[in-house]
């Protein structure tokens, strides 16, 4: 049996790895946590959810729920284990968190042709091999690769996490309890602020003190996942239209569509924790529970954790990577994972997917199946391998990287719909079958 070596038990290294032992390869896993751990994990299991608990939405129309319906398609072991301890948040598949990370656990220590090793891994093993370190990858890791790319500094990111309150904390006589336009059930908890008070909350949050990050400017932000002080600063009606907007939302205790509206989501699936959404934040944590405090259902909050900020890396794949995220230069070194310049935890799951199974047809001695931009994991390969691209930014999946219809479809949901369906019948074509082993 061909004996493949994945390094990093995140969401990519779990994908890749659950993969190639579905196709008869005997791997080994390589994690650092318990011996190693870096200030954004808190738990020793595998596929930690470091930041949000939420994989986005779930509808077609939307292109990271195309890319999960993709992957379950596919037989994702990430999806199959999200969708098994998900926690209702309306349109969106959101996990609990634990429950979760302790499911793909279970499943990849068990599988026989898996074998965990554990311990920091400083140099690159020998092919074949799939490196998906993450975007917190040791110091020693990535001067590693860095060396092994010839590169002298990787390209990098600032990205931070929310907030997490008890439920029990929250003051639901300024909260109600409503999903965005009525959509599914009932599973965020509203916050509303008038308009004095979320002028003074946005006051005082723009101004407030922040934790102290080596190299952090606000340019340096992902936009995906900016700290809400950074939006703040930017104009005072910013987080209106962001993590604040009351659109589709009618507070019962007026009648009428809040000034703002922070919300709330479970975060497990007791439903005793709640994270502030779209409330990623590296201030001081006196200061968050200052400053957080001040929204009027939150101003006896309990904190169980701080948000946090840390340094993301990721390569400059356009230069270094083919389309299945290999090595240009030896297609039996790849890499997966946020580290390639996809972002979010879908699209690592998937670039982990398609990492491992064109791994897997090259050491068969085939070449690897490109599932084409017709499809959501088809265009993040290509996305990240685009010598064409000047300035290179982490990516989550969104239709413009897709192939267009070549046809006009009236409404916007309307063709997103139609390049989903395509994309799906794309998929069933090139893979022959959803679960090959």
């Amino acid at each position: 049996m061909t004996q493949v070596t994945v390094v990093g038990a995140g969401l990519a290294g779990c994908e890749a790895a659950w993969q190639l032992a579905q196709r008869q390869f005997s791997v080994l896993l390589y994690e650092m946590k318990p011996n190693k751990m870096t200030p954004a994990h808190h738990s020793t299991d595998f596929a930690e959810l470091v930041c949000s608990n939420s994989l986005r939405g779930d509808r077609l129309e939307n292109a990271v729920g195309l890319l999960k319906e993709e992957l379950r398609q596919l037989g994702s072991l990430i999806l199959q284990c999200a969708d098994a301890t998900r926690v209702e948040a309306g349109g969106c598949l959101a996990v609990d968190r634990h429950g979760f990370s302790a499911m793909v656990t279970e499943k990849i220590r068990s599988h026989p042709n898996i074998t965990v090793m554990e311990g920091e891994v400083t140099q690159i093993p020998d092919a074949p091999v799939i490196i998906a370190t993450g975007p917190l990858t040791s110091e020693s890791m990535a001067d590693a690769i860095a060396a092994y790319f010839g590169q002298t500094e990787y390209l990098h990111f600032f990205d931070a996490a929310a907030p997490l309150v008890t439920a029990d904390s929250i003051d639901m006589e300024r909260a109600w309890f409503a999903s965005r336009y009525d959509r599914g059930t009932a599973d965020y908890v509203n916050c509303d602020m008038d308009k004095e008070e979320y002028l003074a909350f946005v006051q005082e949050l723009a101004t407030a003190q922040q934790a102290e990050v080596h190299g952090f400017e606000d340019k340096n932000v992902f936009e995906g996942c900016m700290p809400v002080e950074v939006m703040a600063r930017r104009g005072v009606d910013t987080l209106r239209y962001g993590p604040l907007k009351p659109v589709g939302l009618n507070c019962p205790r007026t009648g009428k569509e809040p000034y703002a509206v922070a919300q709330l989501r479970k975060d497990n699936a007791a439903g005793n924790i709640y994270n502030i959404v779209g409330f990623q934040t590296h201030l001081k944590f006196p200061e968050q529970k200052r400053v957080f405090s001040m929204i009027p259902a939150l101003k006896n909050a309990e904190f169980v954790r701080y948000g946090v900020m840390h340094r993301n890396t990721f390569l400059n794949s356009p230069r270094l990577l083919d389309c299945f995220y290999a090595d240009r230069r030896n297609p039996l070194v790849a890499f997966a994972g946020q580290m390639t310049g996809v972002e979010g935890y879908v699209e690592s799951t998937a670039s982990g997917y398609l990492a491992a199974v064109s791994m897997a047809s090259r050491l068969r001695g085939a070449e690897p199946v490109d599932p084409t931009r017709k499809t959501a994991i088809g265009a993040l390969g290509h996305y990240i391998s685009d010598r064409s691209v000047g300035n290179f930014q982490p990516m989550n999946i969104n239709f413009g990287i897709m192939d267009p219809l070549g046809y006009k479809v009236k409404g916007k949901a309307n063709k997103n719909l139609a390049i989903a369906n395509r994309a799906l019948e794309t998929l069933r074509e090139v893979f022959r079958t959803t679960t090959e082993k």
